[in-house]
């Protein structure tokens, strides 16, 4: 007895609606656009004059360059008031008095000098300082090795004849995440590390203040989470 089998029917073939169209040219022009968003956010990120300036790693040279005391500068003729005269310490006002007090236009010029030197003295010009971009294992004081490089170029910069007779302050710093406790003890952990390791690299600890400052004194405050503002920063105390 033959058996009849009925031929298969193929799944009929749809075409594309004008809608469907439209959604695959919309998704297209979203993933277009938002390939494009992320490329100019890595591009500012990667290429922001700031975070490169912290996350290059400066030479021992140019770290001494940034470390080093700088001279006292000398109050000109035009800052002292005194017309033609030779160049003047802020300091040395007693000796301008009696130079200068000698004519009326002299008597101005120093009693207009004496009123501005309190001002200039309760301003001391800052110490110099060096901020890097130290990297460490999350949530913790190890130093990554990617940062190592530049604790050594510090380490070598302390030891230049320049800097050899100063004393310097570590000091670690966070972004404003986390509570104000953590983020001390954080700090404070990380900039010890930092000591520790120079002082592996020969420099003396006695030379080394090390400071924990939390999210108190922020690089960036208009953006507290900011990278820039997870650092640790040197100064120096001579």
């Amino acid at each position: 007895m033959m058996k009849y089998f009925a031929p298969k029917m193929s799944t009929p073939m749809h075409a594309p609606t004008p809608q469907t169209h439209r959604d695959n040219k919309v998704a297209s022009l979203f993933s277009t656009a938002l390939q494009t968003a992320c490329a100019a956010l890595l591009g500012v990120l990667l290429f922001s004059p700031a975070l490169q300036a912290q996350t290059a790693t400066p030479s021992a040279q140019e770290m001494i360059e940034k470390l080093k005391a700088q001279p006292e500068p000398e109050a000109g003729p035009a800052a002292a008031g005194v017309p033609n005269g030779p160049p003047l310490r802020t300091r040395g006002l007693r000796n301008l008095s009696v130079k200068a007090a000698k004519t009326p236009e002299g008597e101005a010029a120093v009693a207009a000098a004496q009123e501005a030197a309190p001002n200039a003295a309760t301003e001391p010009p800052p110490r110099p300082s060096l901020s890097l971009m130290i990297q460490f294992d999350f949530n913790s004081a190890k130093i990554r090795p990617e940062s190592q490089p530049a604790l050594q170029n510090l380490a070598t910069a302390l030891q230049s004849k320049e800097l050899a007779e100063a004393n310097f302050a570590v000091e670690g710093h966070t972004d404003a995440k986390g509570s104000n406790d953590y983020n001390l003890k954080l700090s404070q952990s990380r900039a010890d590390a930092v000591q520790k390791f120079l002082a592996s690299q020969g420099v003396p600890t006695a030379r080394l203040v090390t400071a924990g400052k939390g999210a108190t004194d922020l690089a960036n405050p208009n953006d507290p989470l900011a990278a820039e503002n997870r650092r640790v920063r040197i100064v120096n105390l001579q």
